[in-house]
């Protein structure tokens, strides 16, 4: 009930009283330069609400979220999170985002009297207790896309945007941002599907903050009379520089490589030995089922977007997770142990079809499957003669 109080007195305060009042009234969207975090790297949007008579100033934020809910992470993967419009005072908004290192752009927005109080009525509506929650979606309903869409509610009219002559897909959006963040890339492409791999259009890749800037930057709105700019005026309202931060000395090609290095002396070594290290193999056994885990429970259970199309699923199983205790059980007893051949078959595959299949994959996935691969057939051969 004071929750639902405190929301309803806001609400009042906002309504501009006189025409005068109106006119005076702006409301722009920001852009926000990305940030350190992971959940940063990509920018962030929300909508400014200056009234100078009333001497208010305030921020309506879509991408509020708090890490102590319960079960935050085990919702986020299974794509569960839910979002909250929030609203601040401008002046912690800017201090955040300054002290953050991130420059923050503001787009004030070319509307009319009828329109700027349809879109106060739309975020007045949506800041209720009851309303400002919803089921957050990084692709297809997030910070920004939010946003635009209660823009584009209260416009009598249409805003037509620039048409982007780029052919962009998710990933490749994503990869723009992330460029510095070799191991946050090398984990989302772990996760993403070949459904961010297909072309995506021009109101789909607003999704992210920086596009939906450069969207508006050239859109324009058609009104039953008239034709508009859909921005009258654009400024950098926060200027700032992230600061580096110190990053994990190895890249994941590196350690992979690394990785593929030491696997290939090992396997070496153990065909001459006739005996395989069995210390590394359920190392790398062990790793693969774990990725496997992670992939399979997105690839069947997550609701986010595109990670049910994940062609990984044929190198990062759970299988050598789970059947680990019977395979060194096969090993002690000196019984041959088909898992191997399958495992082998599989790797095999993957990599003679990995520049047919329509995904793009990171990079570091190839030595990787080579490590395993190198080690299924390490046994193979050493069974082979053993039984021979």
């Amino acid at each position: 009930m004071r929750s639902f109080l405190l929301s309803f007195f806001f609400i009042i305060s906002l309504f501009p009283g006189r025409a005068a009042e109106l006119d005076s009234v702006r409301l722009s969207l920001l852009t926000c330069a990305p940030g350190s975090e992971i959940y940063a790297l990509f920018g962030h949007s929300a909508i400014r609400y200056e009234n100078p008579v009333k001497q208010q100033d305030w921020v309506f934020n879509y991408g509020m979220f708090s890490f102590k809910e319960p079960n935050f992470v085990m919702r986020f993967v299974k794509g569960e999170t839910d979002y909250q419009l929030g609203v601040i005072p401008f002046r912690y908004f800017e201090a955040e985002y300054a002290m953050r290192g991130s420059s923050v752009y503001q787009q004030v927005l070319n509307l009319t009297n009828e329109e700027k109080m349809k879109l106060i009525q739309l975020l007045e509506q949506n800041y209720l207790p009851s309303n400002r929650r919803y089921r957050y979606n990084y692709f297809y309903d997030n910070c920004t896309t939010r946003a635009r869409d209660k823009v584009e509610e209260s416009i009598q009219g249409k805003v037509i945007y620039p048409e982007n002559k780029g052919i962009h897909t998710y990933r490749s959006i994503l990869h723009e941002f992330m460029e510095g963040s070799a191991w946050s890339e090398f984990g989302i492409d772990l996760c993403l599907g070949s459904g961010a791999d297909k072309p995506i259009e021009e109101r789909q890749q607003m999704f992210a903050p920086f596009y939906m800037l450069e969207a508006a930057r050239g859109a324009m709105i058609h009104r039953a009379d008239t034709v508009v700019p859909f921005i009258s005026e654009e400024t950098q309202i926060v200027d700032a520089t992230l600061e580096d931060e110190p990053a994990f000395p190895l890249s994941p090609m590196t350690c992979a490589l690394i990785i593929c290095l030491l696997t290939a002396t090992l396997v070496g070594w153990g065909i001459r030995r006739g005996r395989m290290l069995w210390g590394w193999s359920v190392l790398l056994y062990a790793f693969q089922g774990i990725a496997g885990c992670i992939v399979a429970f997105l690839f069947f259970f997550s609701l986010h977007p595109t990670v049910d199309s994940n062609w990984l699923l044929m190198v990062f199983q759970p299988l050598p997770l789970m059947y680990l205790p019977v395979m060194i059980y096969k090993c002690v007893k000196k019984q041959k142990d088909p898992f191997h051949w399958l495992n082998a078959a599989c790797l095999t595959s993957f990599i003679l079809l990995m520049p047919f299949l329509p995904q793009e994959f990171n990079a570091t996935v190839l030595p990787l499957a080579l490590s395993l691969l190198m080690v299924s057939i390490g046994h193979l051969y050493i069974d082979y003669w053993k039984h021979r």
